[in-house]
């Protein structure tokens, strides 16, 4: 975007109402009417517009609504048309693919979002319905394919293409093979791949590519256009599911190689209710420092309930309270706020790192709660294996609002860590877990039965 189009986005997003008015009366009417048409200053530039640079393929992973849809149309507007609706754009042969043909003309050329609504009135593209393509008055064609029918792009050729919903093709990599052998027009041939991000091979095999470029954004982004009340509806009742954070806020959930927990058993662990628990404990992961670059202090807030013999005991994932970028004082006063808000039973922390320096803040905020250090003897994968095996067995639960620690869960592998920094939200969980499950059930002796 250049200076003067950022200029002239600032000033209509930031003017008063008789400021809006003066620059509308100040344009010609031609300028006046070519308005609604400029995309480039509407847009939501962190996903809509395309990146600069040296790139082939543009991934635009986005929620449902986000707006890809519409950056999709308006990108094979930019590559079409030229100066004069009769001049050559940059490219003049286009593959349009969707998941069938259907959704392919219904979203893609007819939808609210399509390539026609997007069109100003003298640029408009002809649809030839028998021959399944668009025509533009300056003779660019853009053929409509189906993903299911990847033998179709045999034999013709493109020096641009859009790509949408990738990751729902039936047969994603034949198609997408086939495309790359059609991309052989013009000098810098390009794609735009719009796609609701699932855990697809090849989805992740292009992104991995070095000549891609990938922009994001969650369904919220476009909020202003979209039904309040479909917001309030899809927010409340998926924001907090694997769902949720695929389809509303467009992130790429795929389970790393080894994963102790993948996806799938997060999900089933995710619950609404409450149950009547036993013990609570509030469980500590410290940093070895304090300040902005030091590790995150993993606090975690778990509860069980032992009813029966410790293979029918279950847990529940209270709260994930973790904090980063604070002092000890901070961190050990924001523990035992934990501990008096959930009425825990004890508080437990971690000393490998700080020692007796973790007990001598906690004492020193509140010296009547009931504390007790643990000190890790194995690494940890080794601690969290048998933690991932409850969960295998649909023993732990989930509350709302634990997305970063199921984040971090998802990227502890058997090889270690696959994530950034530190799992400082896991070790806690598995400290939590361990003091309610594990521990007392190595030391749990069944009631004795009186034989008469």
């Amino acid at each position: 975007m250049t200076p003067e189009q950022k200029s002239l986005r600032d000033l209509l997003s930031g003017a008063t109402g008789d400021e809006l008015n003066g620059f509308l009366d100040a344009l010609s009417p031609n300028a006046l009417l070519s308005l609604p048409w400029l995309f480039e200053h509407w847009a939501l530039s962190g996903h809509q517009l395309a990146p600069d640079g040296d790139w082939n393929t543009w991934v635009i992973l986005g929620g449902r609504g986000a707006g890809k849809t519409r950056a999709g149309s308006e990108w094979i507007r930019t590559r079409v048309e030229g100066s004069t609706p009769v001049d050559p754009g940059a490219c003049s042969r286009v593959a349009l693919i969707g998941e069938t043909l259907d959704q392919a003309r219904e979203v893609m050329i007819f939808g609210e979002s399509g390539i026609l609504a997007c069109s100003p009135p003298d640029r408009v593209p002809k649809w030839q319905a028998a021959r399944k393509r668009l025509v533009w008055p300056n003779g660019a064609v853009a053929q409509v394919f189906s993903a299911s029918d990847p033998e179709s792009l045999r034999g013709p050729q493109f020096d641009c293409a859009w790509c949408d919903e990738l990751a729902k093709w039936k047969k994603t990599g034949d198609t997408w093979d086939m495309l790359q052998f059609a991309l052989r027009l013009g000098d810098d041939p390009r794609v735009v791949v719009t796609t609701t991000p699932r855990n697809n091979q090849v989805l992740r095999d292009i992104l991995d590519a070095d000549t891609t470029v990938m922009t994001k954004a969650p369904t919220s982004a476009n909020r202003m256009h979209l039904a309040r009340t479909f917001m309030q509806t899809v927010t409340g009742r998926y924001g907090d599911s694997r769902l949720g954070r695929q389809e509303l806020e467009g992130e790429f959930l795929s389970d790393a190689e080894g994963a102790l927990w993948t996806w799938e058993i997060l999900e089933r662990a995710r619950r609404r209710g409450t149950e009547e628990l036993d013990r609570i404990v509030v469980s500590v992961d410290p940093p070895v420092t304090g300040g902005d670059a030091s590790d995150a202090c993993g606090l975690i807030v778990a509860g069980v309930s032992r009813q029966g013999p410790p293979q029918d005991w279950t847990a529940e994932i209270i709260e994930d309270a973790t904090v980063q970028g604070v002092s000890p004082q901070d961190w050990a006063r924001r523990a035992v706020d934990l501990y008096h808000k959930h009425d825990a039973d004890r508080l437990v922390a971690e000393v490998n790192q700080g020692g007796d320096l973790v007990a001598t803040l906690i004492r020193q905020i509140d010296p009547m709660v009931a504390y007790r250090s643990v000190r890790a003897t194995r690494g940890k994968v080794a601690r969290a294996e048998p933690v991932a095996a409850l969960y295998e067995q649909g023993r732990i639960r989930h509350r709302a609002g634990l997305g970063e620690l199921e984040a971090q869960m998802a990227a502890l592998t058997v090889n270690g860590f696959s994530g950034r920094g530190s799992p400082d939200r896991v070790d806690a969980l598995v400290w939590a877990v361990t003091e309610l499950m594990i521990d007392p059930a190595a030391a749990y002796r069944a009631p004795r039965v009186r034989r008469l």
